[in-house]
């Protein structure tokens, strides 16, 4: 039976496109492997797919105790399927920090490395020489990757190997990064089409600090009124999701990633808290700009 390869539910550019690339590279190991979404894409996954000649991958809905399954981009149970701890989870590849929860009945192959995308992390693991003979639709895949989760360096998780990879991997495709990047932004600013819950749930991650549950939401874009103009019909929508999702609060942060700023939907009393003591935000109206912050892993969570 072939490993299953997938990453978190709400599935970004990172955690659809790493997948494809180390079901691949499984495959060139002489090891039988499967790519799988947890959900449908988002809009500049969708793109980045169209854009090097892959099919989205095969929607996985459920898993069982004969499954063997390599998890990428989170190490999150929250952000898996319930009985993950049923499966054999024989490898784990991410760059966010150490969750817990994820039990297997023997030893596996686990990589954390502190770097912005699951993609620089998979370049370390085969080194650059390998790197550099990958076929060029695999390695677009990868800059894809770091290109989305450092909002093409703007983000604080950026590294210089962050860098140094992307730099390396566009100079093997002869392709303009700042180009590409705006063609990839544009097409993850075309949200018009989305319902108010998927806008909400698209990318978002649910954790808990403090002994509250939030679901955290972030909407990058460069077209950041398509959705606040939405304010009314989405402020609804949250009291709704909370309700089916069993979570205390849904912090909604859209990421203007051209001003390098995130505004911060104020639903309620207890979000308003949030906003004034953990982002010393002055709150005078149900939207508040947030300046400079624009990644959830290295400046909303921690301060959670």
């Amino acid at each position: 039976m072939a490993l299953k390869v997938f990453g978190h539910r709400s599935p970004d550019t990172d955690a659809t496109a790493s997948a494809i690339v180390w079901a691949w590279y499984l495959n060139q190991q002489g090891i039988e492997a499967t790519p799988y979404v947890l959900g449908t894409p988002n809009t500049e996954a969708l793109f980045v797919l169209k854009h090097w000649g892959f099919e989205v991958p095969e929607l996985l809905t459920s898993v069982s105790e004969e499954d063997e399954v390599v998890i990428v981009d989170t190490n999150n149970p929250d952000e898996l399927f319930e009985n993950i701890n049923q499966t054999g989870v024989v490898q784990i590849i991410d760059h966010h920090k150490l969750i817990g929860g994820i039990q297997t009945p023997a030893p596996i192959d686990i990589t954390i490395k502190p770097l912005a995308s699951t993609a620089s992390v998979m370049y370390l693991m085969m080194g650059v020489d390998e790197v550099s003979d990958l076929p060029n639709e695999i390695a677009g895949l990868m800059l894809s990757c770091i290109i989305s989760d450092t909002l093409e360096f703007r983000s604080p998780t950026t590294t210089e190997d962050d860098k140094a990879m992307a730099e390396h991997l566009a100079h093997k495709l002869e392709l303009d990064i700042h180009q590409y990047a705006t063609q990839m932004f544009e097409a993850k600013s075309d949200v018009s089409e989305f319902s108010d819950e998927e806008l909400i749930k698209m990318d978002s991650k649910i954790y808990e600090a403090s002994g509250i549950k939030y679901r955290v939401s972030v909407l990058e874009t460069t077209a950041p009124n398509i959705v606040l103009e939405r304010k009314e019909s989405i402020f609804t929508t949250i009291e709704d999701v909370k309700v089916q999702d069993g979570v205390d609060e849904i912090l909604l942060f859209v990421i203007d990633i051209l001003k390098e700023q995130a505004t911060l939907f104020v639903p309620n009393e207890a979000v308003k808290l949030v906003a004034t003591s953990k982002f010393n935000a002055n709150v005078t109206s149900d939207l508040v700009i947030l300046p400079g912050i624009v990644s959830r892993k290295k400046q909303i969570i921690p301060v959670l």
